[in-house]
């Protein structure tokens, strides 16, 4: 009959042999749904940023244009960030970056936005968000009710630098975009989150296009 030392031995060898064969396993699988994976990311990425910034109005791939930015204030954002940079024929069209509105209702509004090298905004799209359920969400297009022009795109073609900072706001507080009664903390928080993400673009527009 076999030794305690030899049994504990034995145990040992079989308990490496399962964990060799299982990690050999794991890493057998990972190699072979990688690409799979990094696929499905990448059209993903690429389908975000098509919601934000029309196709035609670029002809590089902007997941190959990433530019690395530290905290910038004007974000939103207390983490390093990037943008992508959209060109056509070579020349600046637009960036695509991530904002975040700190007071929304509920908590951080996050946005993805497109600020074109004129300084216009192309789109702006809510990527996540704690608001209130049939109240505070219309800010997202697909539970908002106008299907025809959702609340969102509100944004679109608007530049900072050609309203005043008084347009900035919502009609409530004298502004010119649109909000529902009873629901005006969320579009007070999108408004000044834009804003200040896109003026921030349109004044360091050499620093981005570098």
């Amino acid at each position: 009959m076999p030794t305690a030392p030899v049994m504990a031995a034995r145990t040992a060898v079989i308990l490496i042999i399962f964990v060799a064969v299982f990690t050999g396993l794991l890493a057998a699988v990972y190699l072979r749904t990688q690409p799979t994976l990094e696929a499905t990311a990448l059209a993903e990425k690429t389908k975000l940023i098509n919601d934000v910034l029309p196709s035609s109005a670029y002809d590089n791939n902007p997941l190959q244009d990433a530019l690395q930015l530290p905290a910038i204030a004007a974000f939103g954002l207390d983490e390093p960030s990037t943008v992508y940079r959209a060109r056509r024929a070579g020349e600046p069209a637009a960036v695509v970056l991530e904002a975040v509105a700190p007071d929304g209702y509920s908590g951080k509004i996050r946005l993805l936005m497109a600020v074109g090298s004129d300084g216009k905004i192309y789109g702006v799209r809510v990527t996540q968000h704690r608001e209130t359920p049939g109240l505070g969400d219309y800010i997202e297009p697909k539970k908002d009710k106008n299907k025809e022009r959702p609340w969102i795109t509100q944004f679109n073609d608007l530049s900072p630098v050609d309203l005043s900072e008084r347009e900035w706001h919502v009609k409530k507080d004298g502004g010119r975009f649109d909000s529902i009664a009873g629901a005006t903390v969320t579009p007070r928080a999108v408004v000044k989150a834009i804003r200040r993400a896109a003026l921030w673009v349109a004044e360091n527009r050499e620093q981005v296009f570098q």
